[in-house]
């Protein structure tokens, strides 16, 4: 070739650019530290042998550059001060290798100085020579004989610096992949070192010179030396192509799927594929799949929505997100080739939009035009299936400057789909169980009134953080006769819906029993009782107390629950209470007992279950002692106090259980604000409770609502009369709070029941008219007797 004429540079074969060189690291003593796989199928050795060992007895460049195995380096160009860090030239060379069946290889090396901290000091690359050929089939001097024309088989390794070549940055993004051994801030020293010296070049000619792109390696052919058949060279092409594409679809699989989340799962599809497959990536989920409803009922048609969930491109920001926004939601009709991907489950490929489709499907967009975003691109659009079901799919779109999408991007798109389409499912499945399990707590955990009689509650209730969001954590407050309320926190052993069942059925039998009047430790009998009937797996710990703000007392009773905090408003102190033990609810044959404890007002009494206050390798004392220390802790408010009780547990790190925290704020109730009287169990006593109750109320301010407490008490104290089977005088109470509270005592062995009355019936219209006019009311067994209470919210002031 006559280097002096101007010809037209010769079209490299594709093989050169994406052969794959051997890559070895040799350390400051002279001896191999790294020796990738290529470096194996060239050369020979495995890694096994060759780390460790002197780098002259097994790289070419040792035959050809020194002798002395004593001085390795001695007269190397560039390598003698390299492998000292001493300069900072490259060096590049032929070298030819005798095959064990007398064949010969050729091969090109380039070395690399390097510096800096580590042991690194050469990083030698390698490939063989009888790989790369230019378009007209020279490929050097095969076995030792130099063609007839030198000029025009000439094969030399070289170097140019990465600017030279659009693909540079695949020297920095596939360099790194083949330094296993080391930490990401050695590996990019070495790229950025490597790009600075020079991109590893191949020169056909002086007008001809490709980039080898670092790589794995690839098997190399019998007789490495030989020419390029034209058949040979095809297949080289084909395996090139497929083997980047297997790369690529390794590449996405490991980079999607890291998380459960849904949303980051999307986002790290559209990120794998942009820009690397596509220049757009337009992902699309069913209704159902995005509002966490489960698996999609029925295949998809005309009339269903596609939620768009993520638009991920290359072009300047706002271009594509003003004409597509994400979160818009539209069916696609049946001419469009969306719809005839979703309804078919397969790819379907678009070389070119032309101007008629791109009017179809403009018309799906109403005011918007989106013919200048999609017209004379190539599109493909991919299904994303799990279990033969379409859950949704990616429109890919490339530029014009791009080759347009062709039958092997179809398998590799539907193949990119396929595996994105499982870890999405993945994401849906672990999306919809989240949701359920948060209905299931959610309607499991009753709604606690933040206000009873002279009792304000909060309560707080933490999913556990590694077995799931189902427990069988539970806390109470439950109103109960005589302006009292029950207090109640209990935890079924194990997690799960199991123990969320198990759970739900122990709290409506406590509110059942509740409802009865029992003492704590009578319910917890019974409690126990039930559990054992339920089934031997019913274990749970309970702690049950009962607030008399008109008394001013507390009576608790504990089945193997983790004691109560009590603080003290008076001067702040806080202390666990002393309660027996007890055993857990469904042991059976244990007594529990009922303990008295005297409150005054404005004292807090605090539950939790043992999520809050036990941790894995710590002793329970220290989680008790940070609760009582928290729990005196001065908040402004009761939500405050609980929070500042969550986070002093919490930052101790390592809760694993669910957590229940209820906190009562025990206000009492002033004795002015009660007023109660004992009544002969006569007829005749009805108008004077009548006149007793008017008479306190005016004393209250409250005559606006005489005229229907009179009403509502004489129907009431005439029921309990009528019915009163003993000589026990009829108790009736009024209670003045936030509203007023009306109960009714008496002798009977069943609470009365709202009855039907007809025209001629002479009984059972006394509760109906007490359930038609009062806000609230109820009847309940109050000891060995009944109770009947009304509530009528205040007058406005």
């Amino acid at each position: 070739m006559d280097s002096g004429a101007e010809q037209p540079l010769p079209q490299p074969s594709p093989v050169a650019a994406g052969t794959p060189p051997a890559l070895v690291v040799v350390d400051h003593d002279g001896l191999v530290s790294h020796w990738s796989d290529g470096a194996r199928l060239l050369f020979g050795p495995g890694g096994g042998e060759a780390v460790g060992q002197p780098a002259v007895e097994l790289l070419p460049v040792s035959g050809a550059l020194a002798e002395d195995r004593g001085d390795p380096w001695h007269d190397v160009p560039g390598l003698d001060a390299s492998l000292s860090g001493g300069t900072s030239y490259p060096a590049a060379g032929r070298a030819r290798l005798s095959g064990p069946g007398g064949e010969r290889t050729d091969v090109l090396w380039w070395a690399y100085p390097l510096v800096g901290p580590g042991r690194e000091r050469l990083l030698v690359l390698a490939a063989d020579a009888g790989r790369f050929a230019s378009a007209d089939g020279p490929a050097g001097p095969e076995d030792g004989e130099d063609g007839e024309d030198g000029e025009g088989e000439r094969i030399a390794p070289g170097f140019a610096l990465h600017t030279d070549f659009p693909g540079h940055s695949d020297m920095a993004r596939r360099l790194p992949g083949i330094l296993p051994g080391m930490d990401g801030r050695t590996a990019d020293r070495i790229v950025s070192q490597v790009l600075e010296l020079g991109y590893p070049v191949v020169e056909f000619s002086r007008h001809e010179r490709l980039p080898v792109t670092p790589d794995w390696g690839v098997p190399r052919r019998a007789g490495g030396g030989t020419r390029h058949r034209p058949a040979q060279r095809e297949a080289d092409l084909e395996y090139a192509a497929v083997r980047e594409r297997l790369e690529f679809l390794n590449e996405v699989s490991g980079r999607i799927g890291s998380s459960l989340d849904l949303a980051r799962t999307i986002q790290e599809v559209g990120a794998a594929v942009v820009p690397r497959f596509t220049d757009v990536a337009d992902t699309y989920l069913r209704e159902q799949v995005v509002a966490g409803e489960g698996f999609p009922d029925g295949p998809p048609d005309a009339t269903t929505l596609w939620h768009r969930v993520a638009v991920e491109h290359t072009e300047e920001p706002g271009r594509w997100d003003d004409v597509v926004p994400v979160g818009e939601s539209l069916p696609f009709p049946v001419h469009t080739p969306f719809f005839q991907c979703m309804t078919s489950g397969e790819p379907v490929l678009v070389p070119r939009i032309g101007e008629e489709l791109a009017e179809r499907i403009a018309a799906r967009f109403e005011k918007r035009d989106i013919r200048p975003l999609i017209s004379g691109r190539s599109m493909l659009v991919v299904p994303l299936k799990a279990r033969d079901a379409v859950l949704g799919f990616m429109i890919l779109l490339r530029g014009p400057g791009r080759p347009v999408f062709d039958d092997m991007d179809r398998v590799t798109g539907s193949e990119l789909a396929a595996r994105a389409g499982l870890v999405l499912d993945n994401a849906r499945m672990y999306t919809y169980q989240e949701s359920v399990a948060d209905l299931l707590q959610d309607a499991m955990l009753p709604k606690v009134a933040r206000r009873t009689a002279g009792c304000d509650t909060a309560t707080r209730y933490l999913p556990g953080t590694l077995l799931g969001r189902v427990g069988g954590d539970w806390f109470d407050a439950i109103e109960l006769p005589g302006s009292r309320t029950a207090l109640v926190v209990g935890d079924v052993m194990g997690h799960g819906l199991n123990s969320a069942a198990m759970m739900g059925q122990l709290r409506t039998a406590v509110q059942t029993l509740a409802a009865l009047g029992l003492p704590p430790a009578q319910l917890l009998r019974n409690l126990d009782d039930l559990a054992q009937r339920l089934g031997e797996h019913y274990l749970a710990t309970c702690l049950y107390a009962v607030y008399d703000p008109v008394g001013g007392e507390l009576l608790l009773a504990n089945a193997g629950h983790v004691p109560p905090v009590l603080v003290r408003a008076a001067d702040g102190r806080s202390g666990l209470l002393e309660l027996p033990t007890g055993a857990p609810i469904g042991v059976g044959g244990v007594p529990f007992e009922t303990v008295r404890v005297p409150v005054a007002p404005g004292d807090r009494l605090v539950m939790c279950t043992d999520g809050l206050v036990e941790m894995r390798g710590e002793d329970i004392g220290v989680g008790l002692t940070t609760l009582c220390a928290s729990a005196a802790h001065p908040a402004a408010s009761m939500d405050d106090a609980c929070d500042a009780i969550v986070r002093a547990l919490g930052a101790r790190g390592g809760r694993k259980d669910d957590v229940a925290l209820l906190m009562a704020r025990l206000n009492g109730i002033p004795p002015g604000d009660v007023a109660r009287w004992e009544l002969d169990p006569e007829p005749g006593q009805v108008p004077r409770a009548r006149r007793l109750v008017r008479e306190q109320l005016a004393a209250w301010g409250l005559e606006a609502l005489g005229g229907t407490v009179e009403l509502l008490v004489g129907e009431v104290v005439g029921d309990a009369v009528r019915h009163a089977p003993g000589a026990r005088p009829v108790e009736l109470r009024l209670v003045r709070t936030d509203a007023l509270l009306c109960e009714v005592t008496g002798d009977g062995d069943t609470p009365p029941a709202l009855l039907g009355a007809g025209p001629g019936d002479e009984r059972g219209r006394d509760l109906r008219l007490v359930n038609g006019r009062a806000a609230e009311w109820g009847a309940n067994r109050a000891g060995d007797g009944t109770s009947v209470w009304f509530r009528l919210p205040l007058p406005r002031a």
